[in-house]
């Protein structure tokens, strides 16, 4: 099996020249999913599980529909948080059930409380393929379940391919790297906050860095872009998750995904999530906003409260980018309500990844200062990764 990867590893690395060249040429962006001369002849004969959800479309169509009229058997559809047509709320355990579209069993990964599809399930597949949209943050779940699924390929002794999708954040690498006490289902590769990286690339690190179970290696095909490099500013053409709808609450996403850890609400319940926050008694502003029960979102933090604070949607998208991780929002906060330690919860610590940055902020450390605490372990990370970017920075 180790040879195996090692053969699909090299030849992905001598096809980032290529990608290289084509995004110089200025090739148009195609997704890995729309490539299908690449991938239909390699899962011929194969009984294949897609982990996907509607994210993974080509052009108007799922790509399990295009695969399935393509002659591919497929027998099993794995679904992440937010389920395979993605209205559970977050962080909702997502149930087997049936795809109402191809009849097609969707296996849950969350049965029985366990993470990682049962023994039954896996040998009735010889292929995972991965065909999702990540958004490129740490705490951003889609991955966590690519890395579940890998390794329940390992131990099952079964293939993986990921169809790669661009990286709206791909041009940002910030943020503390995960301290791996802090591992949890919402951090699980020591990478930090904004990775810059694709799946196929995290993928191919996570292989090629031991980072699976039992320093585990897989038999991994990654399927590029092409016309793509770290620089391109991805607009995705569909809602990644119910509560990032908007290209803006995307590249906010790696500055105020803290407040999911505070008494502060972030938007949820309103037109306006990750756009937003504000707690009733920041009551000094005049901007405002009252969350309900929604789709997505059916009982956000302090819903139904009148919340006062600081709307963001009128920041310009460059600034905010070349701010990357920036903790000057949740400081902003924190010294508004005055409530020391009250205003975090254990929770933070698995977001932020580190366990001194809540101290930081107490002994009223500004977000630069801060800041530069991670720095030096970012460049460590970019060096790292290295090997493994299909794409050009």
């Amino acid at each position: 099996m180790k040879g195996k990867a090692l053969i699909v590893f090299t030849a992905m690395l001598l096809y980032a020249a290529a990608m290289c060249a084509a995004a110089d040429a200025g090739m148009a962006l195609k997704t890995g999913a729309e490539r299908t001369d690449e991938y239909l002849p390699r899962l011929e004969g194969l009984r294949v599980a897609l982990f996907s959800n509607h994210t993974g479309m080509v052009g108007d169509r799922h790509t399990l529909d295009v695969i399935l009229e393509g002659g591919v058997n497929v027998t099993t559809i794995f679904s992440p948080e937010h389920g395979f047509r993605g209205t559970a709320d977050a962080g909702e355990h997502v149930k087997s059930s049936v795809d109402p579209v191809t009849g097609i069993p969707i296996a849950s990964l969350y049965d029985g409380g366990k993470r990682g599809p049962a023994k039954a399930v896996m040998d009735n597949i010889d292929v995972i393929v991965t065909d999702i949209q990540d958004v490129g943050l740490r705490y951003y779940t889609y991955y966590i379940t690519m890395v579940d699924l890998m390794n329940a390929a390992a131990k099952h002794g079964k293939k993986f391919m990921v169809l790669d999708r661009p990286n709206p954040n791909g041009m940002t690498v910030d943020g503390p790297i995960l301290d791996m006490k802090y591992r949890s289902g919402v951090g699980r590769l020591p990478i930090p906050v904004v990775h810059g990286m694709t799946l196929g690339e995290l993928a191919l690190m996570a292989n090629g860095e031991g980072w699976l179970d039992g320093k585990a290696k897989i038999d991994l095909t990654v399927i590029p872009c092409e016309g793509y490099s770290h620089s391109t500013r991805y607009e995705l053409p569909v809602a990644p998750s119910p509560n990032l709808r908007t290209m803006h609450a995307i590249y906010l996403y790696p500055s105020i995904c803290y407040f999911e850890a505070t008494p502060v609400s972030l938007g949820r319940g309103t037109d306006m999530p990750f756009e937003v926050y504000g707690h009733p008694e920041m009551d000094d502003r005049d901007f405002s906003f009252t969350p309900k029960s929604v789709d997505g979102a059916k009982n956000p933090p302090q819903l139904n409260k009148k919340c006062f604070g600081r709307d963001l949607r009128g920041l310009d998208d460059d600034s905010i980018i070349a701010r990357g991780v920036d903790l000057s929002y949740l400081i902003d906060a924190y010294k508004d309500l005055g409530m020391g330690d009250r205003f975090f919860t254990p929770f933070f610590e698995k977001l932020i990844g580190r366990g001194d940055i809540r101290g930081m902020i107490k002994a009223g450390m500004n977000a630069n200062e801060i800041k530069a605490t991670w720095s030096g372990d970012v460049e460590k990370f970019r060096r790292q990764r290295a090997p493994y970017l299909i794409y050009p920075e």
